[in-house]
């Protein structure tokens, strides 16, 4: 189902909590109303949709929509500043990310990962990670 986009300062700051394989219905949320914004957007953070669950959901350079359930960065390379924008608020800001990071995340179904990426996914993954620790660039 598609959610509301958060803007509540307040909530988007707080630590999300462990994900598990029950929350399936907050990635699915995630999945949909990141295709509904597809037009504006290239990732999300299960609080950025009401939930504090350790979720993101990115889009892939293929175009599919790719489900994280507690990421956590192993490896990063290339820090270079760059400006974003965020759903949760107007305008971009100035951080700095990785060119290149490596994450191990579980899936929907609990199965753990590794994955290497580079460039506007590594981006966005750095993104919505920080969402996840209540960070606004």
């Amino acid at each position: 189902m598609v959610q509301p986009i958060q803007t509540n300062v307040m909530f988007l700051q707080l630590k999300a909590e462990r994900a598990t394989p029950a929350d399936i219905s907050v990635a699915q949320d995630l999945v949909d109303t990141l295709n509904a914004n597809e037009d504006r957007c290239v990732g999300l953070a299960a609080n950025m949709i009401g939930s504090r669950k350790a979720i993101i959901c990115v889009r892939g350079m293929d175009g599919s929509a790719l489900v994280m359930l507690n990421p956590k960065i192993t490896e990063k390379g290339a820090p270079y500043e760059t400006k974003e924008g965020c759903l949760c608020f107007s305008g971009v800001r100035k951080t700095t990310r990785y060119r290149h990071i490596k994450v191990s995340y579980q899936d929907v179904n609990g199965t753990e990962h590794e994955a290497s990426y580079f460039g506007l996914p590594a981006e966005a993954i750095q993104h919505e990670m920080d969402h996840l620790q209540g960070i606004l660039i």
